[in-house]
């Protein structure tokens, strides 16, 4: 057997309701097919969320992480990282 690595891809594309912890870390919980998925991320990426939101009229983000610790909803995204891009609208 070899090693791999579990790595999870959630896209988002609208900014969610969060909470801020004592130390300003930003935490919500993102549905993904039913399974709820809780993320905490430091204010450094909830800036890329939060300026994606204020600049562009459609975005979509992808928040990477691994596999946290799961409970009887979902699980945790362990140390998450965010890509944001911008999307254009097809023309027609």
């Amino acid at each position: 057997m070899i090693k791999g690595k579990l790595e999870i891809i959630i896209k988002i594309n609208e900014l969610p309701d969060a909470s801020t912890d004592k130390n300003g870390w930003y935490h919500f919980i993102v549905d993904c097919d039913g399974k709820q998925v809780s993320i905490t991320v430091k204010p450094k990426v909830w800036k890329k969320l939060a300026d994606a939101q204020a600049n562009y009229p459609v975005w979509v983000a992808a928040l990477a992480g691994g596999m946290g610790e799961e409970n009887e909803k979902g699980f945790g995204l362990s140390n998450p990282n965010v890509q944001v891009f911008e999307r254009k609208p097809k023309e027609v």
